[in-house]
């Protein structure tokens, strides 16, 4: 199975770039993965979020094939623990699903668009993070998941 995460908005901090490499690497011992992006809508003071969201939105649809399952991280969607997150993509695999995509959006969220055409939707937490951080977080549970999946004592650790 290949796993990719999407991401509105680039990466510009070395030490999270750093943390997401090494992540990767790890997560790559496993299944491939990879991380992608694409660039923010245009902000500025007289910036309509919604316009935003829809431009991105735009760009996002251009990254997700026909057969790819996607998870919007969205702070609506269903809440997992790392047990029952392993779970779900290890049921994942044993479906023989192909390409799964988890996708991040911008500061303003998804756009109407998006939310009508994917409806797996996932949260990482209740609080509030800077994206950066979620992607870092999220690349970590991912590694976790895997760790659990194959019996790997890093979980417990």
């Amino acid at each position: 199975m290949k796993i990719k995460l999407l991401c509105v908005g680039k990466n510009n901090r070395s030490f999270w770039l750093k943390s997401l490499e090494n992540y990767s690497n790890r997560i790559n011992f496993y299944t491939s993965f990879g991380i992608e992006y694409v660039s923010e809508g245009k902000s500025g003071k007289k910036s309509i979020p919604g316009l935003i969201k829809k431009e991105e939105g735009k760009k996002l649809i251009l990254k997700i094939r026909k057969d790819d399952f996607v998870v919007l991280l969205d702070e609506e969607g269903k809440s997992l623990n790392s047990s029952a997150f392993a779970k779900t993509i290890r049921n994942y695999q044993n479906k023989g699903m192909q390409s799964l995509v988890f996708v991040i959006g911008g500061a303003y969220g998804f756009s109407d668009q998006i939310y009508a055409k994917f409806s797996n939707r996932m949260r990482l937490s209740d609080m509030t993070f800077s994206h950066q951080m979620i992607r870092l977080f999220f690349c970590e549970q991912l590694y976790r998941a895997y760790t659990i999946i194959n019996n790997h004592p890093y979980h417990n650790s």
